[in-house]
């Protein structure tokens, strides 16, 4: 995979990894993991597309946020990668997924493709986690902190469910293992994603001004939140296509299993997402 080393338009680096060949698509990722969660979905891509990916501000290989963030800040990082690259086309997944969506409204893009985009609603899911999230990596209690997200943003999961004196424990042991302080490293941008995300709140119109081809995915493995939200936007949005992939779980992008991927290259080719 190749890396090229560009700046955004305030001097911040952005390290741009490449693979494929092809029309160009970025690949922006969720919240609490970095571009190298989804080097087996450019696996899977590069065959048909050049595959950009890279890690936005906030984490340990990209450039600090500055202050607090903002989104305004994370388009222009986007936008120095599309000019570099010339690519027209985006994959989003999680709060990648919202990006993508932001991005959409503003850039000049050609086809957006999400998959469970971190989106805030009217109110769905509900914020009520963010308060005590916050204080909990503030205070440096990673434990409570991974307990608190994965509550909030998974509520179905197995994890999310098991009793606090259960899930306390849990965590601290997953926190002695390497994927376990790679999520706690990452806490402080995640935490930061999700205020923004929330700070985004509002109903499905909010989002009719796009006239990218959308293609709005979700598994059925997912939280529920995520396939009314791609529904709601599908109406609203002219070009916009809702898509619930079987047996996907939210983690769909990182395993890249055919099923998952085969509509989401389709789409991005310009091709009928199932056919």
């Amino acid at each position: 995979m190749r890396v090229d080393r560009i700046r955004s338009a305030d001097g911040a680096p952005i390290a741009v990894h490449t693979t494929g060949t092809g029309p160009g698509v970025v690949i922006l990722h969720a919240g609490g993991v970095t571009q190298r969660h989804y080097h087996p979905l450019a696996e899977a891509l590069e065959h048909r597309f050049t595959v950009h990916l890279y890690d936005r501000r906030g984490l340990p290989e990209a450039a600090p946020p500055g202050g607090d963030g903002t989104v305004a800040t994370d388009l222009a990082d986007l936008s120095a990668v599309l000019a570099h690259t010339g690519a027209e086309d985006l994959f989003g997944h999680g709060s990648g997924g919202f990006l993508a969506l932001r991005a959409a409204l503003s850039l000049p893009l050609r086809r957006v493709a999400v998959f469970d985009p971190s989106l805030s609603v009217l109110g769905r899911p509900a914020a009520d986690f963010l308060d005590p999230l916050e204080d909990a990596v503030r205070d440096g209690d990673h434990a409570l902190a991974l307990t608190l997200l994965d509550r909030g943003t998974q509520p179905d999961a197995v994890a999310a469910r098991l009793p606090l004196g259960l899930a306390l424990p849990v965590n601290r042991i997953l926190l002695r293992t390497p994927r376990g302080r790679a999520r706690a490293e990452l806490l402080p941008a995640t935490v930061r994603e999700l205020r923004r995300i929330h700070e985004h709140d509002g109903p499905p119109g909010d989002y009719t001004p796009i006239t990218a081809e959308v293609l709005l995915a979700a598994g059925t493995r997912s939280p529920e939140h995520f396939a009314e939200n791609c529904r709601a936007l599908a109406e609203a949005i002219p070009h916009g296509q809702a898509l619930i992939v079987p047996g996907a779980s939210h983690d769909a992008p990182a395993t890249a299993h055919n099923e998952f991927v085969r509509p989401i290259s389709r789409f991005l080719a310009g091709l009928p997402v199932t056919g």
